[in-house]
């Protein structure tokens, strides 16, 4: 969108408009001391020439994904993105489009979401899909206070230490002012104790939150939990891994009652974190304490297909003062991404790059584990993303792999103080035998520096 400034005529006829003489005027309610009344202490402007140049400069401090063979994980990963996502999303009627408040005003856009809560079901092995959230922290706070709808009486929410850290300080957040008990229950063996939960839990239980694979990369016994969850009366939530399911039984399969995940991985790049999406599915008894959008399929009066906003339980529609949540603008460019990279795919694509991403995962592990110091740190099964334990400070041994050419992994120590020498690696279906093999050179030099 171009802009252009308010010429002096402009400001004039606006000042008229309201009555007013000056700008001065306009912020008389503002106390004077809150005013600035000096000039701001900003540089000289720049042409257009130079302030490209200098944003040039500042993007170069940065090391891309691209400029350096990708080891990341954590919720952010480096997946091959079929150029087919790239053509239909960036078209002009997808890129462009606003919410459809109403439900017979965007027939492509409807059916785009439509498309991805199908696929989204057909994910998870749940029977209904909204159309997106906004990323996966907020989806785990989502799945809570869709649970405190279900199930009101019951105070206490058991989530696993094992779920991504910053996933859990977004629900402490979104929690903050409701009488709900948080507990984080450990997991010092990389997942959580079905033993360990079966203390924990009872009839006060409102839901129990686990992430699988988890963010150490484990795999936890999320049958176990399912049992403990159905004898007490709670709700299991399950954040997964989208990629996952293409070797590991959906969340559907071991019942959970509510899936959650962060999208990221399905057609959408790393950018620095975000925007992403987030994948919500509840079972059928749940669909109308599901937040956000849920668009259905239905006939119109010519009896043709067509496609209509079937909930819609937000504060800009009729039921305002039971909305659940407020997901709008353009967040469901990010669903429209992924179901066209899982269209894509298909069942035997997603199961190829699952397995790529399994098969790669361990051998790149066992190779690591014959550097001197170098062990898994959870003898646990993983998939794409596993936790080892180094000789030495991780972020040294981190520093020294980027100078190398590699973004090495996550150093744990940020989030978790007993694991300071340990780093989470990530390997997709993207890495090459040489990459792997160039790591674990990297790794050793890294370890001798």
């Amino acid at each position: 969108m171009s802009y252009i400034l308010n010429t002096e005529a402009d400001r004039k006829a606006m000042l008229e408009k309201i009555g007013i003489a000056s700008l001065a005027e306009l912020f008389q309610m503002v106390p004077a001391d809150f005013q600035l009344r000096r000039p701001l202490q900003v540089p000289p402007a720049l042409s257009e020439i130079e302030l490209q140049q200098h944003m040039g400069e500042l993007a170069a401090r940065n090391t891309c994904a691209d400029d350096a063979v990708c080891f990341l994980g954590g919720g952010s990963y480096d997946h091959f993105i079929p150029s087919v996502v790239d053509a239909v999303a960036s078209r002009s009627e997808y890129y462009t489009a606003y919410t459809p408040y109403q439900a017979e005003a965007s027939q492509g856009s409807l059916q785009a979401f439509f498309e991805y809560q199908t696929l989204i079901c057909e994910l998870t092995g749940l029977d209904v899909s909204n159309a997106s959230l906004y990323e996966g922290g907020s989806a785990v706070a989502e799945s809570v206070l869709m649970s405190i709808s279900i199930d009101p009486d019951r105070p206490k929410v058991l989530i696993a230490e094992s779920v991504h850290p910053e996933y859990r300080q977004t629900l402490a957040t979104y929690m903050a002012n409701l009488a709900k008990e948080i507990i984080t229950l450990p997991t010092p063996g990389g997942v959580l104790d079905p033993d360990e939960l079966k203390k924990q839990i009872d009839d006060k239980t409102l839901c129990v939150i686990v992430q699988h694979p988890n963010f150490f990369g484990n795999l936890e016994a999320v049958d176990a939990i399912s049992k403990l969850c159905k004898e007490k009366g709670a709700l299991f939530v399950v954040s997964f891994d989208a990629i996952s399911v293409g070797v590991l039984k959906r969340p559907g399969q071991y019942g959970a009652d509510i899936a959650i995940g962060e999208g990221q991985c399905l057609g959408n790049p790393m950018v620095f974190g975000g925007p992403y999406l987030g994948i919500m599915a509840c079972r059928d008894q749940f669909v109308r304490k599901i937040p956000g959008r849920l668009v259905g399929q239905t006939v119109d009066r010519n009896n043709k297909r067509c496609w209509v906003l079937t909930l819609q339980t937000r504060e800009q529609h009729i039921r305002r003062e039971k909305a659940t949540s407020n997901i709008c603008t353009n967040q469901g460019l990010f669903a429209l991404r992924a179901a066209v990279y899982l269209a894509a795919l298909g069942p035997q694509g997603l199961r190829e790059t699952a397995n790529l991403c399994l098969q790669k995962a361990h051998y790149l592990a066992d190779e690591l584990c014959k550097l001197p110091g170098v062990s898994l740190r959870f003898k646990q099964p993983y998939f794409k993303e596993f936790t080892v334990q180094v000789p030495g400070d991780a972020k040294a041994l981190l520093a020294n792999l980027l100078k190398a050419g590699f973004h090495g992994g996550l150093s744990l120590g940020r989030w978790y103080p007993m694991l300071g020498n340990c780093v989470t690696i990530a390997v997709t279906e993207r890495r090459t035998r040489a990459e792997l093999d160039g790591f674990v050179s990297a790794f050793r030099q890294s370890i001798r520096a």
